[in-house]
């Protein structure tokens, strides 16, 4: 990199102002490091200011999808709906942005395009894309993990005139899809929420399904003053319970299987899992149903039998039910109203698996066994998840190797938060963390935590360098893919194996032993002096061997 000056060092550049670049900001500011934090978007709010599509709301209740840092900011913000939709979680965000003046720590508008590690003078050189260079000891990402589109791969998609538009960077409004003929093509989380809510203005709505998915009914609802007051009352022993659970939100711990009870009590009990729903739903009420095929049927089945009450046309509804991969081995899905939109007169559905597209005309979709013409066509097609928004940093480390090729046969990390051979950057919620799985709020200020835990004992020591060893990551690697193996996760192709991106490591990118027994872990890890991460410090460097633990 070629600059006409050398650009003041700070201590932590940060990558991103959603929620990790904020409590980031915060938790390292109020330390007395210095900061200085780069936002692609115009303000704050990461994910939650680009994902704006019709229905766009959170899957992790609201009362747990939020800060715990700050007593005050706990008390004083009050959540109206169990799942918060998008406006008021970016008000969340812009609340507390402004509460604790962090704006002034960001340059909005200002993507960080290359990051090279200096190795003479111990400090990353980062390039912005105005061709600024800043400089600074420690990098960390905050790039949310779902915060980088997948790239669009719709055959002829250039050929078309009509309307085009992505949920991931959504920039019409509802009113402008009314009265058309609108293709929706896919059928995860954002086409789920956004296909009900398209489906009631546009003239005729066709849905282009690659993989049906397990649609939970969200079951969303005004929340009453009396259990905002309960939680507030309760709220420290809450995120407690939240930091030492499986998910990151208040647990419903389960010990018998789905066959120690009859075929009646089983049935019995789905019924009432599906009416609370959520993320302790149908497929948290027995404790078998992730790791036994078997039993996972019989909750797969019972959803597979929804299906067909709700969708009138027995057709339809056999396109719906999802045959392709066990009940959670996929995120799970939340929509209010999906399958019903089925039943609409205006709505069809197309499946990609026996009718693919092959091309597309100026006014048209042409697939295999038709044309559909349409004037709009919205794109919910997902994310280059986890790994997408850290190789768009493009960073070289200390070997002058991209990160991108250093994961090429397989992504790794340390405890998801830091990458051999790329000293002084961290990553959080990175891939093989238990972000992947857990509500995210809570798995960000614990890596934050950390890692300025971290960061701070190598102040202490007098540090210029900070990373993981080598044998430390593969055996964090080894962790990982010994959790997922026993379980249906380890069955299925997904995005959370990068199957959605062609080319992308098959690599389960997260971590499912829980996020109370992954806090324990780095818990330890920090009490024993911070094993299988090497400190380099003013007069000596020392590596501590790999991490040699489990913790049960």
């Amino acid at each position: 990199m070629n600059s006409t000056h050398t650009p003041e060092i700070v201590d932590v550049i940060g990558v991103g102002a959603g929620f990790t670049g904020l409590y980031l900001s915060h938790r390292l500011t109020t330390a007395g490091w210095t900061f200085a934090g780069f936002e692609a978007g115009p303000s704050v709010g990461g994910t939650w200011f680009w994902n704006t599509y019709p229905g766009a709301r959170c899957d992790v209740e609201s009362i747990y999808y939020s800060y715990s840092f700050d007593e005050t900011l706990q008390q004083e913000w009050t959540w109206s709906q169990r799942f918060a939709p998008q406006a008021e979680i970016l008000s969340y965000i812009e609340h507390v942005a402004d509460r604790f003046d962090l704006r002034k720590h960001f340059t909005f508008n200002t993507r960080v395009v290359s990051s090279t590690w200096n190795a003479a003078d111990r400090l990353w050189e980062v390039q912005l894309d105005n061709g600024e260079i800043r400089r600074s000891r420690y990098l960390i990402s905050g790039a949310g993990g779902l915060s980088t589109p997948k790239d669009f791969d719709v055959p002829g998609l250039s050929n078309f005139a009509g309307l085009q538009v992505s949920t991931s960077r959504w920039n019409i409004s509802l009113d402008d899809l009314a009265g058309k003929r609108v293709a929706v093509i896919g059928t995860g989380s954002s086409g789920v929420q956004a296909i009900p809510l398209i489906a009631e203005v546009a003239e005729h709505l066709t849905v282009f399904q690659r993989t049906p998915n397990y649609v939970m009914p969200a079951r969303n609802a005004v929340l009453p003053p009396e259990r905002v007051g309960a939680v507030k009352g309760e709220y420290a022993a809450i995120r407690e319970e939240c930091r030492h659970s499986p998910g990151g939100i208040p647990d419903r711990p389960v010990t018998d299987n789905a066959f120690d009870v009859s075929d009646e009590e089983r049935r019995r009990r789905y019924e009432e899992a599906y009416e609370r729903s959520g993320f302790q739903g149908v497929g948290a009420e027995f404790a078998d149903l992730m790791i036994d095929a078997e039993a996972n049927s019989t909750a797969s089945e019972f959803i597979h039998d929804k299906i067909r009450e709700i969708v009138e046309d027995p057709a339809t509804a056999e396109l719906l039910v999802p045959k392709y991969h066990p009940l959670g081995a996929k995120r799970s899905v939340f929509g209010t109203d999906y399958y019903e939109t089925y039943n609409r007169p205006n709505v069809s559905l197309v499946s990609l698996r026996d009718d693919r597209i092959e091309t597309m005309t100026e006014n048209a979709i042409v697939t295999s066994k038709g044309t559909y013409e349409v004037d709009a066509i919205v794109l919910a097609i997902g994310f280059d998840a986890f790994t997408g928004p850290l190789y768009g940093l493009n960073l070289t480390g200390a070997s002058g190797r991209k990160l991108q090729d250093a994961w090429s046969d397989g992504i790794r990390s340390f405890l998801g938060i830091m990458a051999t051979d790329f000293p002084n950057f961290f990553m959080v919620g990175g891939p093989l963390s238990p972000a992947l799985v857990s509500n995210v709020v809570v798995t960000i200020e614990q890596a934050v935590d950390w890692i300025a835990d971290l960061i701070e004992h190598g102040r202490e020591q007098g540090a210029t360098v900070i990373e993981a060893t080598a044998e430390a990551e593969q055996e964090w690697v080894d962790i990982t893919e010994a959790t997922v193996a026993p379980t249906l996760f380890a069955t299925t192709e997904s995005w959370y194996r990068g199957s959605n991106i062609e080319g992308k490591p098959n690599t389960f990118m997260g971590y499912v032993g829980g996020v109370g027994k992954y806090r324990r872990m780095c818990t330890e890890i920090a009490k024993r002096g911070y094993p299988g991460v090497e400190i380099d410090g003013e007069a000596e460097s020392r590596t501590v061997g790999p991490i040699h633990m489990e913790i049960s």
